[in-house]
């Protein structure tokens, strides 16, 4: 078996706070004005990822790593988690305001949920003027601050509002309020898991005149109510994998890449490469792929040489 980068065909998911930039930035083939998330690669239960490309056109990510698990996953991520695809990516438009929200950690996850918890990062792709997130809180808070604020609408008061811009990325541990403000397009790696508290949403309706439920109660042990440095600083050197992100889930590097990379893998752990800007060719086996802005491709871990060539900007993930 010769194992080769995978592309998969794109989940995508309406929002209420969906528009159409996934397909005017990232040439997605949405079909409506609020479209807000491509699931590029995952494993989340009813939304599994199938492949587009190759001998595997057609096949689940699922039923490929239950065939090979070594072979894709790595050998330590498949001793570390079984046949389980431990993470998931996505990019986001946000033409409004998300919800503020939080995740749980991984005993609150799988004690309510049987899921993992949802630690995740934020590559920013494209940013209108004035675009906003929001990351933790301004001071170190508490539960009964937070409730007060909550409860007279003021929440925002006490929230650390950002301006961000192209290229910004935001490393959110579990347990830190959030919320992707309007005017963004964004690359999203997380751990596999859909489990989201939502704190407040606006009192925005939807098309029916229906409030989105919150989830007030379940979000008060899960929130890290202490102030947090969310917003990553990295080098970009060209041509090589800089490290954006080191955390147990995963790791993340930036590759300002122009012209060819050797690149070499252990076997341990597969690769995920999301093109953020520009375009590149994997070559490997005699064989050349081509991948745009907007394209996301897995490496699987029994692919151990390959070169990376083209002019783009891309994320490197994998699990170390």
């Amino acid at each position: 078996m010769k194992f080769y980068p995978l592309q998969f065909k794109p989940i995508f998911k309406e929002r209420i706070w969906g528009g159409e930039k996934l397909k005017t930035v990232l040439n997605k083939p949405i079909t409506t004005n609020n479209t807000g998330e491509s699931w590029e690669l995952s494993t989340v239960e009813g939304d599994v990822s199938v492949v587009v490309n190759g001998e595997w056109k057609g096949k689940s990510l699922t039923a490929i790593i239950n065939e090979f698990p070594d072979e894709m996953v790595g050998t330590e991520v498949h001793a570390r988690f079984g046949k389980q695809f431990p993470l998931l990516f996505k990019y986001l438009d946000a033409s409004e305001d998300l919800s503020i929200q939080v995740h749980p950690n991984d005993a609150l996850a799988k004690k309510r949920h049987n899921s993992f918890g949802k630690t995740e990062m934020w590559y920013v792709m494209q940013a209108d003027n004035d675009a906003k997130i929001i990351v933790g809180f301004k001071e170190d808070s508490d539960a009964a601050e937070y409730l007060e604020n909550l409860k007279n609408k003021t929440l925002l008061s006490i929230l650390n509002t950002v301006k961000v811009q192209v290229g910004d990325v935001f490393f959110l541990e579990t347990g830190t309020v959030h919320a992707i403000g309007a005017g963004l397009v964004v690359a999203e790696i997380q751990q596999t898991s859909d489990i989201t508290y939502r704190i407040y949403d606006f009192d925005r309706v939807d098309i029916h005149g229906n409030i989105r439920e919150l989830h007030v109660d379940l979000a008060m042990d899960a929130i890290n109510y202490n102030k947090v440095q969310t917003k990553k600083e990295f080098t970009k050197n060209v041509n090589e994998s800089n490290e954006i992100v080191d955390c147990p889930y995963f790791t993340t590097n930036f590759i300002p890449l122009d012209g060819e990379i050797a690149v070499s893998k252990s076997g341990e752990s597969f690769t995920v490469y999301m093109c953020v800007e520009g375009s590149f060719e994997i070559e490997n086996n005699n064989s050349k792929l081509h991948y745009i802005k907007g394209d996301t491709v897995l490496i699987p871990a029994a692919m151990k040489e390959f070169i990376l060539n083209g002019k783009a900007s891309i994320l490197e993930i994998y699990i170390s």
